[in-house]
């Protein structure tokens, strides 16, 4: 078999100046406010990963096959259409939180909104919350 290489790494790009790139200042706000709530949940601090996704903290990824391999436990990114959460990918252990969030799209692993004032906030920092806490039980 194979081995693949692995598109989305961590990198040492500078998060700041990624995030300063966004021209809407709109989304930019979005994304300080984001990284700021998922940097307080995880106690680390935000690292690139890949050229546009914002990672925080570290786990290891284990899939059926046997494969290892070391990843962000939550993350964001500014997408063209919405800004897409990297969270848990169990959306179903929180629909009572979802259902209570406001104007979101989800997929598995990921949480979209097109801006916070869509969502409660409050509500998002809980979901973010309960999937770095969900994450740790595994």
């Amino acid at each position: 078999m194979a081995k693949t290489e692995l598109k989305t790494k961590k990198t040492e790009v500078s998060v700041e100046d990624f995030l300063n790139s966004i021209e809407d200042e709109k989304v930019l706000a979005d994304c300080l406010k984001i990284s700021s709530i998922m940097e307080k949940a995880t106690g680390a601090k935000p690292k690139m990963w890949g050229s546009n996704i914002v990672g925080f903290g570290k786990r290891l990824l284990k899939y059926e096959s046997g494969r290892e391999l070391d990843w962000m436990e939550i993350a964001f990114s500014p997408r063209k259409q919405n800004i897409t959460l990297y969270l848990t990918d169990d959306n179903e252990r929180n629909r009572e939180l979802l259902d209570k969030l406001g104007k979101h799209k989800t997929g598995k692993g990921c949480l979209y909104i097109k801006k916070l004032s869509d969502v409660d906030e409050s509500v998002l920092e809980k979901l973010i919350v309960k999937s770095v806490e969900d994450l740790k039980k595994v």
